[in-house]
């Protein structure tokens, strides 16, 4: 009896030294967290999809509320709850937050299977990583949209398809929040963010063909050829002219479309713009006179 009476004594001596112990260690490394982090990590939407830069939402949580006692949360944006939500998470941390432009994501291939045939088979693992790894793909086009839709398994929000005739990716507008994974997933590099612009409307370049003229409209009809006729019409100064490819500048754009007429190839895409008012046919204004009588009728 005293055997079990010892081994319980020395039992619950360990167990309250042991629990000294943690209780020191909890306090001696304690990690404090800023509770307005966990307060603007509920605002945040939880996509977790990396558009802001950051893992996911809780670090976007943490870089403004650093952000925020550093005297400002500029640059830092949500793509997915837009000024919406950060709107809100400006007011919980009594800041000003910017209204930046809504954008959305833009796929600068328009090389369909009518413009740009197949010349392989590739057999190989169908995604657009692994047959970007291992040449130019299916077409003679080494810069142009694979078509194996890693964007589409990239995307949370179901906002982009392949196009089953054209094999190109399509972008829902709506359902875009320019969250950025699929421009992180496209191995070319064809899917940009730009301005939603107004009224969604857009004008760009839909081609990222690098190479020269001959060569590129070889591999598809409707590439930059670098002619340079775009950057000489536009009085805006927003294209620029670089290894053989324009790029419009979002920032500098008016929307005029002069560069979409003076394209050759019709690589400029103008998107969401009302379609020309069909013309009414003329109609002559010259007064019409009585045709001279007859020899017949002028003799009866």
């Amino acid at each position: 009896m005293n055997f079990i009476l010892i081994a319980v004594i020395v039992l619950g001596a360990i167990a309250l030294i042991a629990a000294l112990v943690l209780y020191v260690c909890s306090k001696r490394f304690a990690v404090y967290e800023d509770p307005r982090i966990a307060q603007v990590n509920e605002l945040l939407p939880g996509a977790n999809c990396g558009g802001c830069g950051f893992a996911g939402c809780g670090g976007m949580a943490d870089a403004l509320v650093k952000g925020a006692d550093a005297g400002s949360i500029e640059g830092l944006n949500c793509p997915v709850g837009g000024s919406e939500v950060m709107g809100r998470v400006a007011d919980l941390l009594g800041m000003a937050v910017a209204n930046g432009e809504p954008k959305v994501a833009v796929v600068r291939c328009g090389g369909s299977c009518e413009h740009r045939p197949r010349i392989s088979e590739y057999n190989g693992l169908r995604t657009c990583a692994a047959m970007n790894a291992t040449g130019a793909g299916e077409t003679g086009c080494g810069f142009g949209c694979l078509g194996c839709g890693d964007c589409v398994v990239a995307c949370q929000f179901d906002a982009i398809h392949i196009n089953p005739e054209t094999q190109l990716p399509e972008v829902d507008d709506e359902k875009c929040t320019a969250c950025g994974a699929c421009t992180k997933a496209c191995p070319r590099a064809i899917i940009e963010l730009r301005k939603k612009g107004p009224k969604n409307r857009r004008v760009f370049v839909s081609c990222v063909n690098k190479d020269k003229g001959a060569v590129s409209m070889k591999a598809c009809k409707v590439s930059c050829i670098g002619c340079g006729k775009c950057v000489r019409e536009c009085k805006f100064e927003a294209i620029t002219l670089g290894q053989n490819l324009s790029y419009i500048d979002s920032e500098k754009c008016r929307l005029c479309r002069k560069c979409v007429e003076a394209c050759p190839t019709h690589a400029i895409r103008a998107v969401n713009f009302p379609l020309p008012k069909p013309t009414a046919p003329t109609t002559s204004t010259t007064p019409t006179t009585p045709s001279e009588p007859t020899r017949k009728e002028a003799t009866a």
